[in-house]
C-alpha cells in the first residue's frame, strides 16, 4: 500500500464521509476520522480500516469552534504525520424548512458547521500545505450539493444557500493558492441514499424521488467518495476550482 501522507476528512462517523474515509485509506492515506458526537461510528470507521491495514485515528472535533479545529488539527499532525490533503464534509441541513418558517437558533448553527467550518479547516489546512508557508503543497475537497444549484425550494433553502457559499469559497480559494502547490475542488452529491433524510424526518425520501433522476436512482456513498479520490489524486493534478456533480444526471 502507497504512502500518500495523512488526510483529514471532518465528519467521516458515516455516509459519505465513513465512505471518503475508507476508500482513503485503501488508495493509501492515513486517515483522520474526525466526528462531532459520533464517537462509536467513527471507531468503527477506524477499525474497519485498520482491519484492512491501513491507518486511522477517531478525532473529536465540532468545526463550528476554532478551538476544537485547531485541536483536529494538531492532534492528527501527531498521531498520523504531516498533512497531505483535506476533506470538508461536515455539514447539518438545519432540517427541512420553507423560508416562511426558519427559525434563527438552527440557521446560526448551520451556518457555522457548514460555512464557518469549512473555511476554518481550509484555512489550517493551507497554513500546512501552501508553499508559501513551506509546505509541499496538496488538495482540498470541500462536499458541496446539487441543492445549491437547484436552490432547494419548499425544503432546504437556507441549507442550499450553505452550500452556494461553500461553492463560492471553492472556486476562491482554488483561484488564491493555485500557485502555492494546492489545488482546491468540491464535490456536489445529489440524492444519495444516506441517514440525512431518515434524520430530518423523511427516511423514505430516495425511493420517493428516484423518479425525478435520469438514471431513476438515489447514489450511493461510494460512488461520491470515488470522485473525492479522483480529486485527491495525481490524476486530477490540472483540475482545481472545479464544482465536480454527482447526481445522476438530475
Amino acid at each position: 500500500m502507497t504512502d500518500a501522507g495523512c488526510l483529514i476528512v471532518t465528519g467521516a462517523g458515516r455516509g459519505i464521509g465513513a465512505a471518503v474515509a475508507r476508500l482513503a485509506a485503501r488508495r493509501g492515506y492515513a486517515v483522520a476520522v474526525n466526528y462531532a458526537g459520533s464517537e462509536a461510528a467513527a471507531r468503527d470507521v477506524v477499525r474497519q480500516i485498520e482491519a484492512e491495514g491501513g491507518r486511522a485515528a477517531a478525532i473529536q472535533a465540532d468545526v463550528a469552534e476554532e478551538a476544537d479545529v485547531l485541536r483536529l488539527f494538531t492532534q492528527a499532525d501527531l498521531a498520523l504525520g504531516p498533512l497531505r490533503a483535506l476533506v470538508n464534509n461536515a455539514g447539518i441541513t438545519g432540517g427541512f424548512a420553507r423560508a416562511d418558517a426558519i427559525e434563527a437558533a438552527p440557521l446560526a448553527r448551520m451556518l457555522a458547521v457548514n460555512v464557518t467550518g469549512t473555511i476554518l479547516c481550509a484555512r489550517e489546512a493551507v497554513r500546512r500545505l501552501s508553499t508559501r508557508h513551506g509546505g509541499p503543497g496538496g488538495a482540498i475537497v470541500n462536499i458541496s450539493s446539487l441543492v445549491a444549484r437547484a436552490g432547494g425550494a419548499g425544503e432546504w433553502v437556507h441549507y442550499a444557500a450553505s452550500k452556494g457559499a461553500v461553492n463560492s469559497f471553492t472556486v476562491g480559494l482554488a483561484r488564491e493558492v493555485a500557485e502555492e502547490g494546492i489545488r482546491v475542488n468540491a464535490v456536489a452529491p445529489g440524492l444519495i441514499d444516506t441517514d440525512l433524510h431518515a434524520d430530518n424526518g423523511a427516511p423514505g425520501r430516495v425511493g420517493r424521488m428516484a423518479p425525478s433522476i435520469p438514471m431513476q436512482r438515489g447514489g450511493q456513498p461510494a460512488e461520491v467518495a470515488e470522485g473525492v479520490l479522483w480529486l485527491l489524486s495525481p490524476a486530477a493534478s490540472y483540475t482545481t476550482g472545479t464544482i465536480l456533480e454527482i447526481g445522476g444526471g438530475r
